[in-house]
């Protein structure tokens, strides 16, 4: 757990809301300093009683005080809502903002990240307050205490010898249970990431007749959470019975001695009920094994979400996408992941209006190599230039805009079919978008969707080719300089992948593409192939010219059988 990133996520989540907690303060101080009145209000009142004088304005102050106390805890309750909820909105959407723009290599399983957003946020959001409540609520216990000695130096000598046992009990509890917390934390987003992947293969599970099994699996760590539960429980059980125990000792022996003074004539009888008011007070800060545990909960989950912001995201360029045609080149590119060398010493020119097919065997690099083009991945070492400008100095905003991406299992975001093929350009009219969906081939099969275009898009069933091409059809949809498309064929029986082609040659013409290819054909009907072998580049030419090499045959011969439409349809997704 990064103690120093949690320490500084929790001054950045202060920060945000600061102008809404310094009010908050000020009215918790108010409310206390109100409270501590209280005793004071009550002995005179008494000693008004007793001494047979007005008790009129005693009286009156002590109803305005606590009719002020219940105003302030009225305000106080919903400007806490308001502010907690406001944080943990900021801070939710700072992490999933961050985690969005992590690469390949350092993204979060996903249950994992969407239990740190739902589960870690909240309760994170919720500590400046908590903190903000204890401070302020102790140092009305220090008041108290102050009052205690004032009226009674032995009162408060007695109370002032229980609370180094008190700060050791909390100590500990605090230590303790912040590890205990994070174990849980981290036991649940194992669930949350085995729930998440089964439920996404939920139709191969029932297939393969193995529910059981996955129920199983998915509910394995669910003795450690319990485990980790039972501690929590029983840290918490030991703190408070510990607490319990002393508080009710000291305030017996505090009244004690503060009747012995009474029976001596050093404590007026309305001073006893002042001392009793503010042994109350005092006592509070005996009383916070629930606001220690809140904290300890919350430090545990800044110490999770710490770690997630600490995953190092691409930086933003500063410059503007340059002018020119489309040209990408590779220089010395090297990725590795694990200690293993997945690209290395790589080295490719991508001319401008070029159709370049990327073959190769499985592993070989294509994808990772295709990713570098649009900074979905950046290398551990050389460079990748687009018009003759790293692509990492380049605005990021622009470089998307300028490299799009198809790809062979794609997320379809949006309500409805015409939604998902104009995702991230709401600008487009319908025209557009059907236009972008006839040069996918998808108009036919959108054309017998109950609604067409306007079909919501989880009512409509779809092949994995078709979803393919509406994949396809979002990335004609968007005007760039490199279209990329990568494996987002695989699904398409052979005439419509025919059809396609022609649809991206004539369509994209005067724009780059890359062409991630897996079969013959495919790669035939591009300008020119990189074969990639183990990570580096073997070849660049003409598929006809390698066609005559027997190892650039046996790419093709030994790749998996390519679906169809009629049996396509991915198990998972992957933007």
């Amino acid at each position: 757990m990064h103690t120093d990133g949690a320490t500084r996520l929790l001054w950045h989540t202060a920060a945000e809301v600061r102008s809404r907690l310094i009010l908050l303060v000020t009215l918790m101080a108010s409310r206390v300093a109100l409270v501590l009145a209280v005793p004071a209000l009550l002995a005179a009142a008494l000693a008004a009683v007793l001494g047979t004088r007005d008790t009129t304005w005693p009286v009156t102050w002590l109803g305005l005080t606590l009719i002020a106390i219940a105003a302030a805890e009225l305000t106080l309750g919903q400007l806490a809502a308001t502010t907690a909820g406001r944080s943990a909105v900021g801070l939710q959407t700072r992490t999933v903002a961050h985690l969005l723009t992590l690469d390949s290599r350092r993204q979060l399983p996903a249950g994992d990240a969407v239990a740190r957003v739902l589960q870690a946020a909240p309760s994170t959001a919720n500590l400046p307050l908590t903190i903000a409540g204890l401070t302020v609520s102790t140092l009305g216990s220090a008041a108290a205490l102050v009052a205690l000695f004032w009226i009674d130096w032995r009162a408060g000598l007695v109370f002032t010898l229980a609370v180094p046992v008190v700060l050791a009990i909390a100590r500990r509890f605090m230590s303790q249970t912040t590890d205990a917390q994070h174990g849980y934390y981290q036991t649940q987003a194992e669930i949350s990431h085995g729930l998440l992947a089964a439920l996404t293969g939920a139709r191969t599970i029932r297939a393969s007749g193995t529910v059981a099994t996955e129920i199983s699996r998915v509910l394995r760590p669910l003795p450690k959470l319990s485990a980790a539960g039972r501690t929590v429980w029983q840290l918490q059980r030991g703190a408070v019975w510990q607490l319990q125990l002393l508080l009710p000792l000291t305030q017996v022996l505090v009244l004690a001695v503060s009747g012995l003074g009474v029976a001596a004539g050093r404590i007026a009888p309305a001073q006893l009920l002042a001392i009793t008011g503010y042994l109350a007070i005092a006592s509070g800060a005996f009383d916070h094994i629930d606001t220690l545990f809140e904290i300890a909960h919350a430090r545990a989950g800044a110490g999770r979400l710490a770690d997630a912001l600490a995953q190092p995201a691409p930086a933003d360029g500063t410059r503007p996408l340059p002018a020119g045609p489309g040209a990408v080149s590779l220089r010395g590119v090297a990725v590795h992941r694990d200690g293993q060398a997945l690209l290395q010493d790589l080295d490719l020119d991508i001319p401008a209006d070029t159709c370049l097919a990327l073959v190769g065997r499985s592993g070989a690099g294509k994808s990772l190599t295709a990713a570098l083009i649009g900074r979905l991945l950046d290398p551990d070492s050389g460079q990748v230039t687009l018009d003759g400008v790293a692509v990492h100095e380049i605005r990021l905003d622009q470089l998307r805009r300028a490299v799009v991406y198809a790809f062979a299992q794609p997320v379809l975001i949006g309500t409805t079919i015409h939604d998902t093929i104009a995702y991230g350009r709401p600008d487009l009219s319908a025209a557009d978008v059907a236009s972008a969906a006839q040069a996918a081939r998808a108009d036919t099969f959108i054309g017998r969707l109950p609604g067409g275009y306007a079909a919501e898009l989880h009512a409509a069933p779809m092949s994995g080719g078709e979803r393919q091409r509406l994949g396809l059809a979002r990335a004609f949809a968007r005007p760039a300089r490199v279209y990329i498309l990568d494996d987002a064929t695989s699904g398409l029986d052979t005439v419509t992948e025919a059809e396609v082609s022609q649809a991206i040659t004539s369509r994209l013409a005067g724009r780059t593409r890359v062409i991630v290819a897996h079969r013959a054909a495919t790669a035939a009907r591009c300008d020119l192939v990189a074969w990639l072998d183990a990570g580096r580049i073997r070849a660049v030419a003409a598929h006809a010219d390698l066609w005559h090499d027997p190892d650039y045959r046996a790419v093709f011969a030994d790749s998996p059988q390519q679906p169809t439409e009629a049996t396509a349809q991915p198990e998972t997704s992957h933007a």
